[in-house]
């Protein structure tokens, strides 16, 4: 396009790809309307299945560990490199940058980060965040420079919002999650979640179309990582890193595509940079979207990697993912679950209740997707794993090439930063922090 255009980063919480365009049975028609303007990536994935850290990848394209982001904001960590930001470096470049929402890369000023203007930085609900949106794009100031509006919403973080009444006994719960009353009544309130997400969404979506907006902007919805629940957020399965990803740019997109290729989010700010003709910075690790949406080739990487360091708890893993297989080291001493990186909720009492704290995790975990998609059989015994030796190689090099701190041994806590014990039952109980030099 090589031409300046706005572009509108609308980002939700813990939501995976829990998205009616991905055939997720809740209605969510403005997440349904976009997709039929624009592309949906169908394997899109984030760089961690924890908060802070994805979003940290977005937003630099660098994996977590290389911006610094190793753990939860709230909690101590943050970036090396602030500059590194999308919001930071598209303000060098002529955009006037705009938070309206939640960000989770600082539990300080924004400004850190590149924005020029906060429009709402409390846990604010999704209708508070869209009319802060909606007064923006109706104001001179959206006229009178290209923008970066960030748009984030809570939803559907837990707490969820209260269900219909009567609805609890229709759901069907996520696959993995037992099918109880009390998880089946904890599904319907996260399906009030992602409706009250769209009706906000639905509001900004509205707001670009009455200002004439939306044939000038490049709109962006994803979410940080996978849905709060056991075997998902905090995993490194698809479960944890597969994200909805939805993209529309008139011109460019086209109209209600589908990409089956393997993306991850660290693509999205080079994709930005390409689309507009800026110098893409020396930092980058993602790659450009651009050949993807405009039919040139069909793939721009053969694999995605992803990785966990702390969450709230320290528990060390990297992995990498391509079309076939997807390969886990666990670098920690730990084979049990550690609980307090698991979010509380009525599936992990219920296999709390059958022993499945007890349950230990392999340190080397090989999944085929083709014959396994929900990645429950580990291979790792098996002789397969030495016909994709190299497959394995490059998930080293990824961390040598990338100056991995886990090649050199276990991660200390950041000066400042505060986590739970491992062993800790969850993550309310004290925090160990580090307060020495």
């Amino acid at each position: 396009m090589n031409q300046p255009f706005n572009v509108v980063y609308i980002h939700s919480h813990d939501t995976g790809r829990c998205m009616q365009p991905y055939g997720y049975a809740v209605p969510m028609p403005a997440y349904q309307r976009l997709s039929e303007g624009g592309t949906v990536f169908r394997r899109a994935f984030s760089a961690a299945p924890t908060c802070s850290p994805s979003r940290a990848a977005l937003l630099t394209s660098e994996s977590p560990h290389s911006a610094g982001m190793l753990g939860l904001a709230h909690r101590g960590f943050a970036l090396t490199n602030p500059n590194h930001h999308l919001a930071a470096y598209l303000g060098t470049h002529g955009y006037h940058t705009v938070l309206a929402g939640h960000q989770h890369l600082t539990p300080g000023d924004p400004r850190t980060l590149g924005y020029d203007a906060i429009l709402e930085t409390v846990e604010a609900s999704g209708n508070r965040v869209a009319e802060h949106a909606v007064e923006f794009l109706a104001s001179t100031s959206a006229r009178s420079a290209p923008f970066f509006l960030d748009v984030g919403f809570t939803e559907s973080h837990r707490p969820f919002l209260d269900a219909e009444p009567g609805t609890e006994g229709f759901v069907a719960p996520l696959p993995g999650l037992p099918d109880t009353e009390a998880v089946r009544r904890d599904l319907a309130g996260f399906h009030a979640s992602l409706q009250a997400l769209d009706r906000a969404v639905g509001h900004v979506l509205d707001a670009l179309d009455a200002t004439e907006l939306a044939d000038q902007s490049l709109v962006i919805i994803t979410t940080d990582h996978g849905p709060p629940f056991p075997g998902y957020k905090a995993t490194l399965t698809d479960g944890g890193l597969g994200v909805g990803l939805i993209l529309r740019l008139p011109g460019i997109t086209a109209p209600g595509s589908v990409n089956d290729a393997l993306v991850s989010q660290l693509d999205v700010y080079p994709t930005i940079c390409d689309l507009a003709g800026l110098p893409v910075p020396e930092w980058i690790q993602g790659h450009s979207l651009a050949p993807l949406l405009e039919g040139s080739r069909g793939q721009v990487r053969p694999e995605v990697f992803g990785e966990v360091t702390f969450h709230a708890a320290y528990e060390p893993q990297r992995s990498i993912r391509t079309e076939r297989w997807l390969y886990i080291r666990r670098f920690s001493d730990r084979p049990e679950p550690v609980l307090p990186n698991i979010d509380q909720s009525p599936a992990l009492d219920w296999l709390i209740e059958h022993a499945w704290e007890r349950q230990t995790a392999a340190p080397v975990q090989l999944y085929d997707n083709a014959i396994d998609p929900q990645q429950k059989v580990n291979l790792a015994n098996s002789p397969q794993l030495s016909t994709i030796r190299r497959t394995l190689d490059d998930l080293t090099r990824w961390m040598r090439d990338t100056s991995d701190p886990l090649l050199e041994g276990p991660v200390p806590l950041p000066v400042g930063a505060q986590v739970n014990r491992a062993s800790d039952r969850n993550p309310d109980g004290p925090l160990v922090r580090n307060d020495y030099q």
